[in-house]
C-alpha cells in the first residue's frame, strides 16, 4: 500500500514508524524541515520529499498520483484540509485522513463531504487522549482500558498485586470465581515478556494481565487481579490547553475538578467555558500551591501541559506531596518506561493512543479498531469476518482450525447483541466481529490475509 504522510512532527514520525516497519507499505513524508526529513530516513526505510503539504506541485513530487492514502498531520488544520482538497481535486487519492485539532471543525459534519472537503477520516489527537484518559479515571487501578464493539467490550491493563483474588492461581479456576460472566485473559506480560496464557498459567505478583470482558463485568475481573481501588471523586488537571479543558469539561458534572493554568488569559477564557471546574491561575509545579489546594486529598493528578519536563517534573512533585495517582503526557518513547518505573503511575504517551485510528484505516480486510500497545510492541484488532467456508480462511472453522500466526490469539466474538468468549471449538460465522490479540505485530500481514475474502466471494 502507498501511504504519503504529510508532517513529521510527533505524531507524524510516530504514524511513519509503525506504517513502514509492515513490508507491504511504501510511505513517503512530506515536510518543510529538511533536518527533521534526514533524521527520520536515517532511522526508517522511508522516502522523503521536502515542501509545503498542500502545495500541488510538492504532493505530485511526493507521488499522490497513485498514492492508496494520504494522511496528513501536520500541525495546521488547515493545512491539512487543503492538503486533502488537493489530493482529491488534483489527484483522486481514494482516502484521505486529516488531524483535526480543533473543535469548531470537528463538530461542522457538514463541512467533510466529497462536494466540500473530501476527509474519509477526521482523527483528533487531543480528543483520543481525553477519552482515554478519562476511561482511566473511570476504571481506577488500570493501565489501559481500550474499547470494542461499540464500546460493548474493554481490552483493560492492570498489575497484579498480593491482594488480588487469582493472584498465586491457575486462570482455570477463573470460571469458578466469577461464574456467569463474560471475559478472558488475553495475555500476560511477566517482567517485561509476553505470555499467551491457557487454563494452567498461574498469575503472579506484579505480572501486567490483560484481559478482556463485557463492559458490566470489568470491576470484577479487575477485584480477580489486585484490590479495588474507590472511585475517583478529585482531580487536578495541570494545563488549560485542548486536551486539559477538554477532561475538565468531561469530568466536571461527576466529579471535583481543578485546572491549573500559568498564563492568566487563558485562565480567564477556560473559566468562562467550564461550569464546575475551578480555574487556578499558577504554576503546577509550585510545592506551595499544590499543598493550598490540599494535594494529599485529590484521587487523580493529570499533568497534560506542552511540556513534557513539566509534566514529568509536577507529576513527581504531586506524587511525593500525597496525591494518590500521578498521570503525565509524555511524548518521547524513551521516556515513557522511565517515567512509569519511578513514582508516575501511567505515562500517557499521545502518539500510541492515536496510531491505532490510523492503523484501522491501512489494515487489509474489514477492520473495525485497533489499538496499539506496549509502546507497539503488540496490538489489538477488531475485524469482521466475511464470506463462506468456500471463499473465507476463517467463516465457518473452529479457532483451532485457523491458522493463526504465532504470538497471536482470537480472545472475543461479538456476534448481534452477543458476546462470546472464544475457545478452540467456537465456530466463526459470517459477521461476525473477531478480536484477537498480537504479541509480536510484526506477524500483521499473515494475520490480515486471513480476514481477506477470496476471489470467489461475489
Amino acid at each position: 500500500m502507498k501511504i504519503l504522510l504529510l508532517g513529521a512532527g510527533q505524531v507524524g514520525s510516530s504514524a511513519a514508524y509503525h506504517l513502514s516497519r509492515e513490508e507491504a507499505n511504501e510511505v513517503t513524508v512530506v515536510d518543510r524541515r529538511p533536518d527533521v526529513l534526514r533524521e527520520l530516513q536515517d532511522r526508517l526505510d522511508i522516502r522523503t520529499v521536502v515542501g509545503h503539504a498542500a502545495y500541488p506541485e510538492v504532493l505530485e513530487r511526493a507521488g499522490a498520483s497513485d498514492a492508496d492514502i494520504v494522511v496528513a498531520l501536520t500541525d495546521s488544520d488547515e493545512t491539512n484540509m487543503v492538503s486533502c482538497q488537493v489530493a482529491y481535486t488534483q489527484f483522486r487519492t481514494p482516502t484521505k485522513i486529516a488531524r483535526i485539532r480543533s473543535a469548531e471543525y470537528m463538530n461542522a459534519t457538514k463541512l467533510f463531504t466529497q462536494d466540500a472537503i473530501p476527509i474519509d477520516v477526521r482523527i483528533s489527537p487531543e480528543q483520543l487522549v481525553c477519552s482515554y484518559v478519562e476511561q482511566l479515571i473511570l476504571y481506577p487501578g488500570s493501565s489501559q482500558v481500550l474499547e470494542f464493539a461499540d464500546g460493548r467490550v474493554r481490552l483493560v491493563g492492570v498489575k497484579a498485586d498480593r491482594d488480588g483474588l487469582l493472584v498465586g492461581q491457575r486462570i482455570a479456576t477463573l470460571k469458578d470465581h466469577i461464574p456467569n460472566t463474560e471475559g478472558r485473559i488475553a495475555a500476560i506480560y511477566r517482567r517485561g515478556k509476553a505470555m499467551l496464557p491457557d487454563g494452567d498459567t498461574v498469575i503472579q505478583e506484579d505480572d501486567e494481565v490483560f484481559f478482556i470482558a463485557d463492559r458490566k463485568d470489568i470491576r470484577v475481573f479487575m477485584s480477580e487481579m489486585r484490590r479495588l481501588e474507590d472511585p475517583v471523586r478529585r482531580v487536578v488537571i495541570a494545563g488549560g490547553g485542548n486536551i486539559g479543558v477538554r477532561l475538565a469539561l468531561a469530568l466536571e458534572q461527576t466529579n471535583q475538578v481543578k485546572i491549573i493554568e500559568r498564563d492568566v488569559q487563558r485562565a480567564r477564557d477556560i473559566s468562562e467555558v467550564l461550569n464546575k471546574a475551578i480555574v487556578l491561575v499558577g504554576d503546577a509545579a509550585d510545592e506551595e500551591l499544590l499543598l493550598e489546594e490540599n494535594i494529599d486529598n485529590v484521587d487523580v493528578f493529570c499533568a497534560l501541559t506542552n511540556s513534557e519536563e513539566a509534566n514529568i517534573l509536577s507529576s513527581m512533585l504531586s506524587k511525593r506531596l500525597g496525591a494518590h495517582k500521578a498521570m503525565a503526557l509524555i511524548n518521547r518513547a524513551s521516556y515513557v518506561d522511565l517515567v512509569e518505573s519511578g513514582s508516575i503511575d501511567i505515562a500517557i504517551s499521545p502518539q500510541q493512543v492515536t496510531i491505532g485510528s490510523l492503523l484501522a484505516h491501512v489494515r487489509r480486510g474489514d477492520v473495525v479498531k485497533v489499538h496499539s500497545l506496549r509502546r507497539g510492541a503488540a496490538e489489538a484488532m477488531e475485524a469482521i469476518a466475511h464470506g463462506s467456508e468456500e471463499n473465507s480462511k476463517v467463516v465457518g472453522r473452529k479457532i483451532e482450525d485457523i491458522d493463526l500466526p504465532k504470538g497471536t490469539a482470537i480472545v472475543t466474538i461479538v456476534r448481534g447483541d452477543q458476546v462470546i468468549i472464544a475457545h478452540h471449538d467456537t465456530i466463526i460465522e459470517a459477521d461476525d466481529h473477531v478480536i484477537l490479540f498480537m504479541t509480536d505485530r510484526r506477524k500483521i500481514e499473515k494475520l490480515e490475509s486471513l480476514f481477506q475474502v477470496g476471489v470467489s466471494f461475489v
